[in-house]
């Protein structure tokens, strides 16, 4: 009797080890993450509406960056070209003076024919420069604007207010408002600065 007693009493301390585990182990059941939300036809349309517009702004870029790199490009090519094409107004105008310092011929039937030549192929040539944009710079009598004008030299003229230019030495050009070659140029200055300048010198010099 005893015995069955002490069974018994093992296999509750057994069950209630068990249920105490079970207590400190209880299972945790995972939390199902809720089913994604149906869109309505209408939040569908209004999805495809914002792809649709976003595609659309940035097929308009690439279209607005292709036309100024071809825009870039062409005015490139054409500075280039623009740039040569000077050279045959220059070579025009030194065979110009070349003929006109020439005393072989200096007052001669010849030369003015030659020379009327030379300035009608000028103008042709500045016409088809004008056609393409292409603008001399007026320099004489203008005053010296280091955006255009290079100076080159100072001439003594007391008619001028100082920095007037009085000699145009190589005609600079624009294309499309931007600066081609500046014109390089001799400017006025009055004709005692030159000594007055040279007197502040030496009295510098002659302090120290």
């Amino acid at each position: 009797m005893e015995k069955e007693q002490n069974q018994n009493s093992e296999e509750f301390k057994n069950k209630e080890s068990i249920s105490d585990k079970n207590d400190q182990n209880p299972e945790v059941t995972p939390l199902k993450e809720p089913e994604p939300k149906e869109k309505t036809s209408e939040e569908l349309i209004l999805e495809l509406e914002d792809k649709l517009t976003r595609t659309f702004a940035e097929m308009e870029n690439q279209r607005r960056r292709f036309e100024k790199e071809k825009e870039e490009a062409f005015e490139y090519g054409g500075f280039i070209f623009a740039k040569e094409a000077l050279n045959l107004i220059d070579n025009l105008e030194r065979s110009k003076q070349i003929l006109q310092n020439d005393s072989s011929i200096k007052d001669s039937e010849a030369l003015k024919k030659m020379l009327e030549h030379f300035d009608i192929i000028n103008k042709d040539l500045i016409s088809v420069f004008l056609k393409n944009n292409i603008k001399p710079i007026e320099s004489l009598n203008k005053k010296l604007d280091p955006n255009f004008h290079q100076a080159m030299m100072e001439i003594e003229d007391n008619q001028k207010e100082p920095g007037t230019i009085v000699q145009e030495i190589q005609k600079g050009f624009t294309i499309k408002d931007r600066l081609l070659r500046p014109a390089l140029v001799g400017v006025s200055k009055k004709s005692g600065d030159k000594d007055k300048k040279n007197e502040e010198n030496k009295e510098n010099s002659e302090g120290k």
